[in-house]
């Protein structure tokens, strides 16, 4: 593909939906373990859901994939399917999910399967994200000589980095979500507290405008493409939001078009009733915005959790995703 931009400062985004299911074609079937007198192979990559892209901004190549995948396995004994349901951008090597399923139970390859073939496996997938990046990345930027922005330049030098995924917690797990529990409390103005609270405060730097940041935390489909799920949010205030699947709730209180955005925020798991009350600040300057954050009513205990929560989820995701900066 030809790239038109000057640079490498504007988003440019290619599909690489059937190079991936090659790579997992030639990397996954075929593989082979054996002890003693059981083996058990990898036949076919039964399917492949998903997307799959790389995609630059400001000189910065990156790779935005979330895929589901089913194997088909053969042994002397048996044969089955490995169900892998998450292979995405931000998934850590030890939260991979391989879920087996056997035409007939057979203790000998399930053992091989767990103690040889899915380590293989594991280590593909792992490898997928920087191959993606190798294979699919040359032919979405111009070459650095042509370009004359040191800061552009500067990025096109930086490696592929892999962001750090914190523990599974409310803020990403999936939950099912009855319809009469999405309603956050109609009469609170305030967050209502229940339990003992403390005070958070934090900001990042964002290559990237103010009003650009208002939007992307605002605009139901900028918030889809950081968030990676379907979001319930409108830029009304009173309205209430419903982010990440519903795990996060809340209500919007105020909104200071490019300047502040304040709202009641929570963890679904929290005690019905309490919210965190958050404020955010942007301050533009001249080549960055700042973002800072005032959290209060953060129950002693799980500062830690929602900090990281908010770096991880908030920042780091809406850096890499539309490349307002790089991602340490």
């Amino acid at each position: 593909m030809g790239v038109q931009n000057p640079n490498n400062w504007h988003w440019v985004d290619k599909n690489c939906i059937k190079w991936a299911g090659e790579y997992f074609n030639s990397k996954l079937v075929g593989l082979e373990a054996t002890e003693a007198d059981t083996s058990v192979k990898v036949t076919e990559l039964r399917s492949m859901e998903g997307d799959a892209e790389v995609c630059q901004r400001k000189g910065r190549v990156i790779s935005l994939f979330d895929l589901k995948l089913i194997l088909a396995f053969e042994s002397q004994a048996t044969k089955g399917t490995i169900s892998i349901p998450e292979v995405a951008f931000d998934t850590e090597p030890d939260d991979y999910q391989f879920n087996l399923s056997f035409d007939k139970e057979d203790d000998k390859t399930r053992g091989l399967l767990r103690k040889e073939l899915i380590p293989q496996i594991r280590t593909a997938l792992v490898d997928f994200g920087p191959t993606l990046i190798q294979a699919n990345g040359s032919d979405i930027q111009i070459d650095q000589s042509r370009v004359n922005s040191k800061f552009t330049k500067a990025n096109q030098e930086l490696s592929y980095i892999k962001p750090k995924v914190v523990e599974r917690t409310a803020i990403n797990k999936p939950q099912v979500i009855k319809k009469d529990d999405r309603s956050v409390n109609k009469g609170a103005d305030d967050y209502a507290p229940k339990y003992n609270t403390t005070k958070l405060d934090f900001s990042s730097k964002f290559h990237a405008s103010a009003e650009q940041l208002y939007d992307t935390l605002l605009q139901p489909e900028r918030v889809a493409l950081w968030t990676r799920s379907e979001p319930d949010i409108k830029p009304v205030e009173g309205s209430e939001f419903h982010l990440f699947g519903g795990n996060i709730e809340g209500r919007l209180l105020k909104l200071v078009p490019n300047k502040q955005i304040v709202m009641l925020w929570r963890l679904r798991d929290w005690k019905r009733g309490h919210y965190t009350k958050i404020t955010i600040d942007l301050d533009q300057g001249d080549s960055e915005t700042k973002m800072s954050f005032s959290l209060n009513g953060v129950p002693i205990g799980e500062e830690e959790l929602v900090q990281e929560n908010f770096e991880e989820k908030y920042i780091k995701t809406i850096k890499m995703v539309f490349g307002f900066g790089a991602v340490l």
